[in-house]
């Protein structure tokens, strides 16, 4: 396990119990370098959606307990925030949630000569994905061709 990946669980250990006692969902946590800094992140979520008291909350907390077990050796900025519009989907409970729903799909190489794909999610296991094209065919992709998949929004 890459020290990244430890310390997005160690902070998931944490944020658990937290989100349970709240009402909220904890949607994702990362720990990822961008520009030279690094930032851990916690996206929440809850019914009706997150506020910023709800944020503010949640990191207060969490950044006491943070101090308290520094076990990050990095020097980080940490964020607790709405996983937002574009959610992207990465565990089985983002793709079961999302049934139904259009999603947007971007993938690795071209496919059928485009790289984008918008329809309904109609099912999904451990290695691929299917959505409805809006001429109601099935397009199944690899996961591992799929460099993003989110739910889709119009403006």
């Amino acid at each position: 396990m890459s020290k990244r990946e430890i310390y997005e669980q160690k902070t998931e250990e944490i944020l658990l119990p937290m989100m349970e006692e709240y009402g909220f969902e904890l949607v994702d946590v990362e720990y990822v370098k961008e520009g030279g800094t690094w930032y851990l992140r916690a996206y929440i979520d809850k019914p009706g959606g997150i506020t910023i008291d709800d944020c503010e909350a949640v990191s207060r907390r969490l950044s006491d307990i943070l101090d308290e077990q520094d076990y990050i050796d990095d020097s980080y900025i940490m964020e607790v925030s709405s996983p937002g519009l574009g959610r992207p989907l990465r565990k089985e409970k983002d793709f079961k949630r999302s049934l139904g729903s259009e999603v947007e799909v971007r993938t690795y190489r071209m496919i059928d000569k485009s790289k984008e794909f918008t329809g309904i999610l109609k099912d999904y296991d451990d290695t691929t994905v299917t959505i409805e094209l809006s001429d109601e065919t099935l397009k199944v992709f690899q996961k591992g061709d799929i460099a993003l998949i989110r739910l889709a929004f119009d403006f």
